[in-house]
């Protein structure tokens, strides 16, 4: 199974492929999505549709994980991080990709076993469970994170 892991940002959306065999996981591919904040919101938001299309034509995942909002102070930021996540659950839908989403507590007690960790404890298991992936950065090192989730929590939804 191919699992699309998502970490939505209006400014960074980082995207994570990984297969899942058996209980072998494996490191496909990963990146992120940059907007350019000199642009209007609506070019912005579709800048980030187009590019997770393209990459659910190219892998083909079964399922997208697509990490849930978290409590923010900031209330514009939080409306602008829950329209780049609007866009990614829409591009996955679209394409017939079933989304599923996770807390940032859940994808981090499924990677590291803590819901607390922090993002340096998630890139040393990331590391470990695929030691030969370069993560373009850390938006996409949580995108694997998210899709590491999904592969074992929606797995059962698929059996």
């Amino acid at each position: 199974m191919i699992i699309l892991g998502i970490d939505p940002g209006l400014q960074r959306t980082g995207w994570g492929v990984i297969s899942f065999v058996g209980n072998r996981l494996k490191h496909i591919d990963n990146g992120v999505i940059k907007t350019d904040s000199q642009e209007a919101l609506a070019k912005r938001l579709v800048t980030i549709e187009e590019n997770l299309k393209n990459i659910i034509d190219i892998f083909k995942p079964k399922i997208a994980a697509v990490e849930q909002i978290f409590s923010n102070k900031d209330a514009v930021a939080t409306i602008k991080l829950a329209q780049a996540r609007a866009m990614a659950l829409f591009a996955t839908q679209s394409r017939g990709v079933q989304p599923f989403e996770y807390a940032p507590n859940t994808v981090k007690k499924t990677v590291v076993g803590q819901g607390h960790a922090d993002k340096k404890q998630v890139q040393h298991m990331l590391s470990m469970l695929f030691p030969a992936a370069k993560f373009k950065n850390a938006d996409a090192a949580d995108a694997l994170a998210i899709a590491v989730t999904g592969a074992y929590l929606a797995r059962p939804v698929f059996i």
